[in-house]
């Protein structure tokens, strides 16, 4: 309980906290000028060991809504077997748990995700839509949760 505690007291957002643990970690001496001016590429990076950042955050996004899921789950099965005999007792209560439910921190890193992953990625334009390529034949950006997404993954009528 005393990390729960924690994580409700610390007002930091989701990027404050990254910045403050990465400086927490840091360990040696700083980048000389000609590590500084070397050209980066996913390949050093995975080479190095050290992922970059926009597949970092990626999986803490997919990390993240697995946690939700798996939650709204437990909360689904358990309201359910509540109202058992009272369909619409449930989706009165399910609908309003769904409009409750918080998602600021992932959403947090959701948008963070939409603003950075096409520079971090050096992603190229498309002259035609003006808007970056897309990836894999699909937009790299990540809708936000919100109650719509609870609903369309756990309906409140089945």
């Amino acid at each position: 309980m005393e990390g729960v505690a924690d994580e409700r007291e610390d007002r930091r957002s989701p990027l404050e906290r990254l910045v403050v643990r990465d400086i927490e970690e840091q360990t040696g001496r700083p980048l000389s000028a000609r590590a500084r001016q070397t050209q980066r590429a996913v390949d050093s990076y995975l080479k190095a060991g050290a992922a970059p950042r926009w597949m970092q955050r990626v999986n803490e996004i997919e990390r993240g809504i697995a946690r939700q899921r798996r939650r709204l789950e437990r909360a689904y099965r358990a309201l359910r077997e509540e109202h058992g005999d009272d369909p619409d007792a449930f989706a009165r209560r399910w609908s309003a748990l769904a409009r409750s439910w918080r998602f600021d921190e992932l959403n947090e890193l959701i948008r963070m995700h939409n603003e950075w992953y096409p520079v971090e990625r050096d992603l190229p334009m498309d002259l035609r839509t003006r808007d970056y390529v897309r990836v894999n034949g699909r937009s790299y950006r990540r809708p936000e949760l919100g109650p719509e997404w609870v609903l369309e993954q756990f309906p409140a009528h089945p």
